[in-house]
This record gives structure tokens, sequence and C-alpha cells, in this order.
């Protein structure tokens, strides 16, 4: 027995210690991954390279392995907040040094829109134009809009409604057809509100007349009016100069049985003119929108809209930002739009455990490593987002502290042998 197996367990306890110590101190580290003490033991070399009597000279330190588990997913009440279910990491870049990774995904918004971590490092992916189309390739830093999203005007309308079929016909004899004042010269009405190329509302209403009502012998057939108003105006049918008597912009056929139109079968297309809106400003014309009454029934029971479409918005104002599972960026407006941003890219690795810490949640590439192979959350092998959450740290807490305990009996025996070890020497010493 010497002193120097005494020592090398000295020391490889305390090592283990030092790294138990740490995996106490980040067991709330968000992102944090556990670390592990792995040793090797030592032997002196025999000359001729045999020997099956070798005794051991102790042990050393032979690596800290960190064990990129899974660690538990916990919810937050910060959109920004974000985790990795599965594998990969959020790559970050200070605009300068190679991309570090990290699994802390708690991020914030700088004050150039840049999404960045507590360091102000900006998290990477891949940007999007205008209309919102991602733009894949080479990752850059994440920056979110801070303009508004322009107007659309509304190109196309579809209403989906039943005309009550035990309704009498309201069509007046004479002109005017109709009286838009005068519930009793139509059935039923409905209103929707479109835009133009400003973004100015214009408020549309549908009035639904009963022409007809189908009879066989007399060879008639079920006939509805639909007439329009844009901001109170009467609009004309296609085709028409003058609408000063107000005429049908559309007759709808129904077959005897009450179910989809047999005239018109497809969308057809009206001009709205220029109005003066409830404000008192003047709207643009809208030319050619498309306005499909193919979902409209007519069964024996009450009038009901179930579905009012048109594809027309007035302009927005960013409001909030939200994550989908596969890293897409949506940006939030104020009227009630959206669209994408951008899209994170993770990136994964061969030999995760080859990857350098370098602190702050952060690693390093390495030779060992390997490089990085990157995607969009979700895409191969690569976990799925989860925002408004973040990923504690693998840590076992009972299981740190159990082998907290070992390791100091571990000390404790390996001091010993450096005590007996010196009672023999003191032995010698006291020889005569």
């Amino acid at each position: 027995m010497s002193f120097q197996q005494g020592l090398s367990g000295l020391n490889a306890s305390s090592k283990n210690l030092e790294i138990i110590g740490n995996n106490i101190a980040n067991a709330n580290t968000y992102g944090a991954k556990v670390s592990r003490a792995e040793f090797s033991d030592f032997y002196a070399a025999a000359l001729n390279g045999a020997g099956t009597n070798n005794i051991g000279i102790g042990t050393a330190l032979s690596a800290v392995s960190q064990q990129f588990t899974q660690g538990g997913i916990t919810s937050t009440d910060n959109p920004l907040d974000l985790a990795i279910n599965g594998k990969g990491f959020f790559q970050m870049t200070d605009g300068a040094s190679p991309p570090a990774y990290t699994r802390n995904g708690q991020f914030k918004i700088d004050r150039e829109g840049f999404i960045v971590n507590n360091q102000g490092m900006k998290l990477m992916g891949y940007g999007a134009d205008g209309t919102g189309q991602i733009q894949p390739g080479l990752a850059v830093p994440l920056q979110l809009p801070t303009s508004g999203i322009a107007p659309k005007a509304t190109t196309e309308v579809e209403i989906e409604a039943n005309l009550d079929s035990t309704k009498p016909v309201t069509l007046q004899p004479a002109a005017p057809l109709i009286t838009f004042s005068d519930a009793d010269t139509y059935n039923n009405a409905t209103s929707l509100t479109v835009y133009d190329d400003k973004g100015q509302p214009i408020a549309l209403t549908f009035y639904f007349q009963r022409a007809s009502v189908y009879d066989a012998a007399a060879g008639t057939i079920d006939q509805w009016n639909v007439y329009i108003t844009a901001n109170g105006q009467t609009i004309a049918p296609a085709g028409a100069t003058d609408n000063s008597a107000p005429d049908p912009v559309q007759v709808i056929d129904f077959p005897a049985d009450g179910s989809a139109p047999t005239n018109p079968t497809d969308p057809f297309l009206f001009d709205i003119p220029a109005t003066v809106g409830a404000s008192g400003v003047a709207t643009l014309p809208i030319l050619q929108m498309s306005f499909d009454l193919t979902q409209l029934t007519q069964y024996g029971s009450p009038w009901g809209v179930t579905n009012v479409l048109q594809d027309g918005y007035t302009a927005g104002q960013l409001v909030s930002v939200g994550f989908e599972d596969n890293g897409i960026v949506n940006a939030r407006y104020s009227n009630g739009q959206s669209k994408p941003a951008g899209q994170i890219e993770v990136a994964t690795f061969r030999n995760v455990q080859g990857l350098q810490p370098v602190g702050n949640n952060l690693w390093i590439r390495t030779f060992a490593s390997g490089d990085p192979v990157v995607g969009t959350p979700g895409e191969g092998n690569l976990g799925v987002l989860q925002a408004g959450a973040l990923e504690e740290s693998n840590v076992d807490l009972t299981a740190e502290l159990v082998s907290m305990i070992t390791a100091q009996r571990v000390y404790q025996a390996n001091a010993q042998t450096i005590k007996s070890q010196d009672q023999v020497l003191q032995t010698l010493v006291n020889l005569r």
C-alpha cells in the first residue's frame, strides 16, 4: 500500500463531490443537463508490458459526461418561453462567433425586434417575405416585424343559408319590385362588411325575395330574387346602367326538392360602386367581386344563415406573437389577421456528449460532436416546440443526495487508507 492510491481516491472523491454539487446547484436551471463523473483506474506498466500480478496505483477522473435526457416540461405564462420536446437545440448567435446551442428557451424581444436570450444572443431561423412565405435556407437571426399589415380589398363573398320554403311570395306586382324600408316586400335579409383597397369598410346588405312557388301543373319553379345595397346605395345588376328602381342582382332557381340551386351553379360577378360610408368618407369602388350562392338551400325550416365568408380586411397593427409546434413564428394583428414572420431552426448532433459547455446554458460544437444536423422542429428525428413552456433541468435531486452520501463515505475510506499507511510507516520508523 502506498499513499498514491489513497491520494488519488481523495482527489477523485473530491471531484465527484464538486460535480454532484454543481448538479444540485443547477437543479432549478432551465435547460441544464446533469453531469456524471467517469473514472478510470491506474496501473504501472511492466518493462515487458506483461504481468498478471499488477497492483493498481489509484484512480483518475477520465471525463465529466453530461446526460442529455429529456427534462420535464413546465408551463409558464410567458408566450416567448419555448421548450423542445425531443431532440434538438436552439441555435444562438452573437453575430461574431460561431453559433452556440442551448435547451433553455427563456427568450425575450430586444429593442430592434430580435428574439434574444438573457445574454443578448439572437435566436436563429428562417425569415419570411412580406406575404408570410417562409424562406428556407441559411439560418439568420429572427427579427419580428414592427410595421402593421396592409389592407386587402374583398374579392370573394360566400353565403351559406336556408331559405324557408313555407314563406309566401313577396315580389311586388309593379315597380318598385322591392322597398328596402318595407319588410313586407322581401322575406329575409342579412348583412356583411367588405373592404375596399384602402381597407375602408363597406356594409353590404343582401335581401332575399320570393318571386314564385313551385307548381308542376303551371310549369313554375321555386324562384328567389337577390338584391344588394352597399352603405345603403342600391347595387345594379351586371350590365345595368340605371337602377333607380331596384332590380335583382341575381335570380335563384331551386329544384323541387329544395336542394342546391340549379341557377346559378357557379359564383357570379358584380360591381360595388363608390359609396359614402357611415363616417361620411367616400369609399373606393370594388369591381368584379365574386358572389357565391351555391350553398343556399330551400327547405321547410326557418330562415338561417350558417356561414358568411369574405376575404378582405382592413389595415392592422402588430399586437402579439405566437409560436407553433413546427417552429413557425406567427405575427398577430389588430384586424384579426395573422401571418408567419419566420420559422425557428433547431440543430442536433450525432454525438451530443461531444459538445463543450461554455456556461450560460450554452454549448458549442467540437470535433468530437461532429457538425450540426439542422432542420425545423418536428422534422425527421427532431423534437417539436411547446410554446409557453420551459424544459426543467433533468437533475434528479434525490439521486444526487444519495450519490453525495456515497461520495462522502468513499472520501472517508480513502482517508483511512492514508491513515493506515501512515501507521505502517510509523511502526517501521520505531523499529530498533
